[in-house]
């Protein structure tokens, strides 16, 4: 059975040495002045330059592009080649990629780290996965590999430790997938992601399981638990 208190729900081609242009596509803001967009077109600018800049302290070929993706906005996807000519891909939002250069703490290596464990994890390259085509290829991407992965991820970080982890359901949100510690009785114990989050993250070559697993970190942080 999964925890009963309070729940807290997380939201959030070929590659040569030439870098794309970003693709600044301002289509549906019509309740925005001239102004905003263009401000909003020389954000995405500056954010992509930042970040091809970043990767190339690391990586001597780098690439990128912008998209715009309808539930999340703009969307930065950056390729990088290794010594071996091996393409890997990944893929980064706005408001991170702000949040990151803002922070002061070494965002280039925050970027390149997403790359290297490309490279640990798959050692002749990883482009984006192909999104899935209809419902019964999604849901067989939930669950033979979302799922999966995300419970065996959360239960080894808290090891030995008992952690409630699967599907469930918010109204406010549709399908999601819960994690929480059974043994937190009083207060917030359970984060939620939905699904359509995690499956975001994973088409963007982005482990989902790490959102789940600073929510639950979260959750013993606010409870005194040591992590």
């Amino acid at each position: 059975m999964a925890p009963s208190s309070d729940m807290m729900v997380m939201g959030d081609a070929d590659m040569s040495k030439e870098t794309t242009e970003p693709e600044t596509n301002t289509s549906g803001t019509d309740n925005q002045t001239n102004e905003n967009n263009e401000k909003m077109v020389e954000l995405l600018k500056a954010v992509y330059h930042n970040g091809l800049t970043a990767l190339k302290m690391f990586f001597d070929e780098v690439a990128g592009q912008v998209l715009n993706q309808e539930r999340y906005g703009p969307v930065f996807v950056f390729q990088v080649r290794d010594a071996d000519k091996h393409v890997y891909a990944c893929g980064f939002f706005l408001q991170e990629l702000i949040a990151k250069f803002q922070s002061g703490k070494d965002p280039a290596q925050w970027l390149a780290s997403f790359f290297f464990e490309l490279m640990n994890q798959h050692g002749e390259g990883k482009g984006l996965p192909t999104p899935p085509s209809g419902e019964e290829e999604t849901k067989a991407l939930i669950d033979h590999t979302l799922v999966p992965h995300c419970i065996a991820a959360v239960r080894e970080e808290f090891a030995p430790e008992q952690v409630h982890a699967g599907l469930g359901f918010v109204p406010e949100n549709g399908p999601v997938f819960e994690a929480g510690f059974p043994s937190v009785k009083d207060g917030n114990n359970v984060c939620a992601v939905p699904l359509h989050v995690l499956i975001t993250h994973h088409l963007l070559n982005r482990d989902p399981a790490e959102i789940l697993i600073q929510g639950l970190y979260n959750i013993r942080e606010q409870h005194g638990l040591d992590a």
